[in-house]
């Protein structure tokens, strides 16, 4: 029997659920769909949020063949062959999933057909392609950016299903449906995973659902639960909060179930060198730099030697200080550039590269700093608007609690230092 996620699997734009701003009325996916005219393409995006049912209504809205491949699975040899048969086909798709998990020479291996047009590639990929795809190939793809569900789309996802059993002479009753946020977590798929879990367990015909009845099935069903193999997800988090959470033996743990899972090194590292910026920061800047040598190593070495560097680094970051100042202060920044827009730069900081800009006083009154004692003058940076605000707050740990020290002695208290 098919998957409840497959049966409802949407088959036209109109079903489609989410990504408005990408098939919304006017939108550019929807607008290019309708012309008949596709570029390759990279579907970025969260798990289950409807990548391949994407690909899947574009070949059949445009009457396309459609070929799909998992980068899981599928070597060299696989996007070859389809490459062969695409050649004696008029306007061939490929869809590729998890792209990001391709190496270099199959990504290669793509270049030369997306290039003189022989497939037209979709690519879907949880990863920034910037980091995942090469860059000749990134370079002829455009790049779609698919947002996670808000709860009225999954809630949305619900009804239709509770609408499709009511088809089956199976009246579903939904009470509560926290759980089922919860445990799916924004994941379409695991959503309908949950649900066709807890119909199937309760073997009526009237079925009643609430938070408790949903936790006690997936509870003792995660296994099948599971079975798409989301829970790849689940221990990339655990590892990472595990580090961020300083606990160095839940973190050597959730490793050793990645590496026996076979993830990708590359992205454990990837992760790693993240979390060293993101959660240690200036705490330990050493952090960073031993989280790109992990990096370096792991990209020359590869398993199984590179498990070693991985767990170095992984008890490092876990022991290490923390720190997310740098982190909050560049949101902080970030959302005053949202809120006040394209503020002018102080005229004494502005580049004076012609006589006229020098004439306008461009630079004028710029004090060089290392003219002055300890290198250091007051003057502001920060346009006028915005004069004394606090983006960047030392943490409380010896190493930022001295930078503030230093911030409060220079700045006499501007920036609340």
């Amino acid at each position: 029997m098919r998957p409840l996620a497959e049966i409802l699997r949407p088959r036209t734009l109109d079903d489609y659920i989410g990504q408005q701003h990408l098939v919304g009325q006017g939108a550019v996916l929807r607008t290019l769909i309708a012309s008949g005219h596709i570029p390759s393409m990279i579907l970025w995006g969260p798990p289950g949020i409807g990548k391949t049912t994407l690909a899947s209504i574009i070949s059949h809205t445009l009457n396309r063949p459609f070929h799909t491949l998992s980068a899981i699975s599928s070597g060299v040899k696989d996007v070859r062959d389809v490459i062969e048969k695409a050649r004696n086909q008029e306007g061939a798709i490929l869809f590729i999933d998890e792209i990001h998990r391709f190496n270099k020479a199959q990504q290669d291996s793509l270049l030369g057909a997306v290039e003189r047009g022989i497939i037209t590639l979709i690519g879907a990929t949880t990863e920034n392609p910037s980091f995942e795809v090469i860059s000749a190939l990134l370079s002829r793809c455009q790049v779609f950016i698919l947002k996670e569900f808000g709860e009225d789309e999954m809630r949305q996802l619900l009804q239709t299903a509770i609408q499709y059993y009511a088809t089956q002479h199976i009246t579903v009753q939904l009470q509560e449906y926290e759980a089922l946020m919860r445990i799916s977590g924004g994941d379409a798929r695991k959503l309908l995973n949950a649900l066709e879990l807890v119909v199937n367990k309760s073997n009526d015909t009237e079925i009643i659902i609430n938070n408790q009845r949903v936790t006690e099935v997936i509870q003792q069903n995660l296994a099948f639960y599971d079975r798409q193999g989301e829970m790849h997800y689940d221990i990339i988090s655990a590892f990472i909060k595990s580090i961020r959470g300083s606990d160095p033996n839940a973190a050597v743990y959730w490793l050793a179930r990645l590496i026996a899972g076979g993830e990708d090194p590359v992205f454990i590292a990837r992760r790693m060198l993240i979390a060293a910026s993101e959660d240690i920061g200036n705490a330990n800047p050493n952090a960073l730099l031993l989280a790109n040598a992990c990096f370096d190593s792991v990209t020359k070495i590869g398993y199984p030697e590179c498990s070693i560097a991985l767990s170095q680094c992984a008890v490092y970051l876990a022991t290490s200080p923390k720190s997310n100042s740098t982190y909050l202060a560049l949101h902080a920044a970030q959302d005053a550039v949202s809120r006040t827009g394209d503020l002018s730069v102080p005229i004494h900081l502005r580049n004076a590269p012609t006589k006229l800009m020098k004439q306008l006083g461009y630079g004028a009154e710029y004090q060089y700093a290392h003219d002055y004692p300890n290198h250091f003058v007051l003057q502001e940076f920060l346009p006028d608007a915005l004069s004394g605000t606090t983006f960047y707050t030392p943490a409380d740990n010896p190493r930022e609690q001295e930078t503030r020290r230093q911030m409060h002695e220079k700045w006499q208290g501007k920036y609340g230092y």
